[in-house]
Formats: C-alpha cells, sequence, structure tokens
C-alpha cells in the first residue's frame, strides 16, 4: 500500500524531470515517450547538456527502434507476459538492432506467423536493415511479401515428405517465379491462386456475444459472433485479438462447459451458450510431447488399425484383443523398453544415451 504498486521507494518517487516522475513517464507510451525525450535538451543548460548529450542520445535511439518495428503503442511499464507472440517477436528484434553486430548469422523460423501485413512490412524493414549493417538474414518462409523482398530464394520440394527432399530452384524471386516446377513460383507469378468463395454462408442466424471485454489492450467493447460460421477475428499485431479469444471466450466456455479454474480475461458477461455444447481449441502450444505420440496415436487411427488386427483368425485363436497391438500397455508393449523402443543408459558424468 506503501508505494500503490509503483514498485519504487518515496525517494524515488519524489523526483521529475519535466515535471514527470519516472512512474509517469513509464506509463507514455513509446511514441509519445520519444516526443518527451526530445523536450529535454532544451531543460538543461548547454554545460548540463555536455553530459546528457549521450545519455538522451542513446535513449532517443533504443526508443526510435522500437517505434520502427512497430510497437510505439506500448508503455515501458507493460508486463512482458502481456504481450502477444507478434509484439515480443518484434521487441526482440528491436534489440538485435541495437546490437551493432556485422558478420552475424541470423536463422528466423517463419517471423510472420500471426502478423498483419502492415506488420510483415515493419518486419521485412527491420530484416533488411540487419543485412544492411554487414549480416546474413536467413529466414523459413511461406509468405509472399517476405519471398519477393528476399535477395535470393532457396525452394525445397517439390511436395512434401517422401514427394520432397530436393532443391527445385534457388535464384532471385523473379527467376523462382518462373520456374514451371516450382509450387512456391506458380503462387509469386499468380499462376496459381487460393479460390475466393463465389457464395457465403448465412449461417442458423443465432450469435454468442462477448460483452464489456477490457482484458490487455481491449477497451470495454461488445462484439457479436455469428455461429454457423466460419468467422476472422484480425488486427494489426497487438490489438486485443488473442486477449478476446483466447483470454475471455476460450477461458469462460472451458470454465462453463469443463469447470476449468482458469479465470477468464476481465468482462461483463456471455451471451448464446445456450447454442452450444463444448468448445474445442486450437493454439499454437505443441499437441503432445510423449516419446510414444505419433500422428496415428494423436488421430486416433490407431484404435482401428488395433482392433482391425484383433479380428483376424490368427489373433483370435490366440486370444489376442486389440491391448495385444499396442505399445501403450501390458501385454502389447515390449516389457523390456516399456513401449519406447529405446532404452536408457545412463553415463554418469556424461549425458545420458539411448539405445534401440
Amino acid at each position: 500500500p506503501d508505494c500503490q504498486g509503483a514498485r519504487l521507494k518515496a525517494e524515488s518517487r519524489q523526483v521529475t524531470v519535466l515535471g514527470q516522475t519516472i512512474i509517469e513517464v513509464s506509463k507514455l507510451p513509446l511514441d509519445e515517450l520519444g516526443a518527451w525525450i526530445d523536450q529535454l535538451q532544451s531543460s538543461v543548460t548547454a554545460e548540463e547538456w555536455i553530459i546528457t548529450k549521450l545519455i538522451v542520445s542513446d535513449l532517443d535511439a533504443r526508443v526510435q527502434r522500437l517505434v520502427n518495428v512497430g510497437v510505439g503503442y506500448l508503455t515501458p511499464d507493460r508486463s512482458s507476459p502481456t504481450l502477444s507472440a507478434g509484439e515480443a517477436q518484434r521487441l526482440r528484434l528491436a534489440s538485435l538492432l541495437g546490437s551493432g553486430l556485422t558478420g552475424v548469422l541470423y536463422v528466423l523460423d517463419e517471423p510472420t506467423i500471426g502478423l498483419h501485413p502492415r506488420d510483415t512490412a515493419r518486419l521485412i524493414g527491420v530484416l533488411c536493415q540487419l543485412r544492411d549493417l554487414g549480416n546474413t538474414v536467413l529466414v523459413i518462409e511461406h509468405d509472399l511479401d517476405m519471398l519477393r523482398a528476399a535477395d535470393f530464394v532457396v525452394d525445397v520440394g517439390p511436395g512434401a515428405g517422401r514427394a520432397g527432399g530436393r532443391i527445385v530452384v534457388a535464384d532471385t524471386p523473379d527467376r523462382v517465379a518462373e520456374c514451371a516446377e516450382s509450387i512456391t513460383g506458380q503462387y509469386l507469378s499468380g499462376r496459381s491462386r487460393i479460390a475466393i468463395p463465389t457464395e457465403r454462408r448465412s449461417g442458423n442466424g443465432k450469435q454468442l456475444t462477448i460483452r464489456g471485454a477490457r482484458a490487455n489492450n481491449l477497451k470495454n467493447i461488445t462484439v457479436d459472433v455469428p455461429l454457423g460460421k466460419l468467422v476472422t477475428v484480425t488486427g494489426v499485431s497487438g490489438s486485443g485479438k488473442s486477449s478476446l479469444m483466447l483470454d475471455i471466450l476460450d477461458r469462460s466456455a472451458r470454465q462453463r462447459f469443463y469447470g476449468a479454474s482458469d479465470l477468464p480475461g476481465e468482462h461483463d458477461a456471455i451471451e448464446g451458450w445456450e447454442y452450444l455444447d463444448k468448445i474445442i481449441t486450437i493454439d499454437q502450444s505443441a499437441i503432445g510431447r510423449s516419446t510414444r505420440s505419433n500422428a496415428a496415436t494423436y488421430t486416433d487411427a490407431f484404435t482401428g488399425i488395433r482392433e482391425a488386427f484383433a479380428l483376424t483368425p490368427e489373433a483370435k485363436q490366440r486370444h489376442m484383443s486389440a491391448r495385444h497391438f499396442s505399445f501403450n500397455v501390458a501385454g502389447g508393449r515390449c516389457e523390456r523398453c516399456e513401449g519406447a523402443g529405446l532404452l536408457t543408459v545412463e553415463m554418469h558424468f556424461l549425458p545420458d544415451v539411448q539405445v534401440r
């Protein structure tokens, strides 16, 4: 209660620059903070400016880098857990720009995931700045804007899985676009494109209404989501999409249907639950980290396969059920490795070794 959440002691809260404490300055959006920094020179004498110039110039450059990567709306006191994935990514890129390193190889794995086209353009600008400093920037990417901005494109394919694994073309974006074998080139040139539906679904006439959403960046908004349709929630990175859909709607639904303990983001009410009986949320988290998990077990395809094996005459003669064809349970799995396929050998002072 002494600091009212400011986290600084009383003496620190008394010091002001241009009439504002460090707490008040920390609540300014970064683009407004830049304007505040610009006023600092006029507030000191020429002698004082000799001392403060280096500090102010460095501060101005750091803030400007953040504004340039598109997070000028953030305030310095914003906590890291409340940042969206796109915001966190651009903060990291801004810090890399400030490092001034040269001769570095930067490898980025699909940095445009979750970014709005406006933010993609800014991201491309930042990557070009890193390159212009004398670095190499290697990006794994599908976004056409990023591909067109590249100096050189390496297209792996031509398909996926067994149909992939070779270099289809490696050249400038224009030459890749001319390559008939390249699926990427077909989209770069416009020969292939995603078809736009000629008709739109009318839905079932019902809707889910989120009232008074106030989590993170959301400004007490009310949203009607029509049901029975494919609905897209869009907007620039950091505008509140994930806060609305995941923090409020998803958590509220899981609390209602499954008794989940996670508290939803701040809002007044959600109306229309009576039109739904469950929620399935697919986010960007990993689907499973068990060593026994694979595509067939996760999609439950193995259940049918095991039942088919259990129905064979040989299995019936041996009184074998579906569980005898499972590597997850005793009776079916190899007990030596307990269905893992590998034995872990402790090497004491060295890393453990896994033996097939």
